[in-house]
């Protein structure tokens, strides 16, 4: 298997790279770009951070720039000035159970990780798969992710939304599954002058308005799970502390977005 799979392309180098810090003067290290695709290496592969090959300098290197380049908000900026143009007419959102590794699970619940990191980095529950944790998708009318969050697999999707959804306004239309179905989510769209076209469980005596036409686009959410998932340090969760997953997790998306990017341009 050839490394352009793994690698940055020229295109998307050109767009993350105004976004990186900035080198320190007089402090020679490894190129850049050379790192990146050694992180991406790893979130293709799965292997563990040792692992990765030579050619992208030190695996010590590698691991110690993406962990302070996260405590420094580098890849959520990356992720947010990427998304900004999402086309937000319609939107979807769902949630996606990953199992989590032994390797992972070592984590001491509620110990904290190193400065910077949340009060509780494990998040990871109890589900029918066993260990997982949720990762949570607001994906817009291409498919493309808006908003990504992590519960412990247990979490409702219903109320787990509510903090995902505040870049929906006026005229939009948001696609959900039954998982969603409150009538606290649907005031709260409607308040803000935006629609929930939400599947409404049987039980309701009155069902709300609902569109099986416009539920059919709802696949779009479940394709970008399936597109992310082939990489596979998300597939399967590796590592122990969330906040180091959640950002795999935006860098694996963030490629999504460019390489759609790239492949209209």
């Amino acid at each position: 298997m050839g490394r352009r799979r793994y690698e940055l392309t020229d295109f998307e180098w050109w767009i993350i790279e105004p976004l990186l810090p900035n080198k320190p003067r007089g402090v020679p290290r490894v190129d850049d770009r050379k790192v990146l695709n050694g992180i991406y290496w790893r979130l293709r592969t799965g292997s563990p951070w040792a692992e990765i090959p030579e050619r992208y300098g030190p695996a010590t290197t590698c691991y110690n720039r993406f962990v302070r380049w996260r405590k420094l908000g580098v890849w959520d900026r990356i992720f947010d000035a990427i998304t900004a143009a999402y086309d937000g007419d319609i939107q979807m959102i769902d949630s996606s159970s990953i199992r989590v590794h032994q390797h992972g699970a070592n984590a001491k619940k509620g110990a904290r990780a190193a400065a910077g990191d949340t009060p509780d980095p494990r998040c990871m529950g109890r589900s029918r798969g066993g260990l997982t944790t949720k990762i949570h998708a607001l994906v817009d009318a291409n498919g493309l992710p808006v908003a990504l969050k992590l519960t412990p697999g247990q979490a409702h999707d219903g109320r787990s939304a509510t903090d995902m959804l505040g870049g929906i306004g006026e005229g939009q239309i948001l696609l959900a599954d039954r998982a969603y179905d409150s009538d606290a989510l649907r005031d709260s769209l409607k308040s803000r002058g935006a629609w929930g076209c939400i599947k409404p469980v049987s039980r309701r005596k009155n069902p709300p308005s609902f569109s099986p036409f416009l539920y059919r686009y709802r696949n779009l959410v479940e394709r970008f799970f399936s597109k992310i998932k082939h990489f596979r340090a998300i597939a399967t969760r590796y590592e122990k502390h969330a906040d180091n997953y959640l950002a795999l997790v935006k860098l694996a998306a963030i490629q999504i977005w460019l390489r759609n990017y790239e492949s209209v341009s």
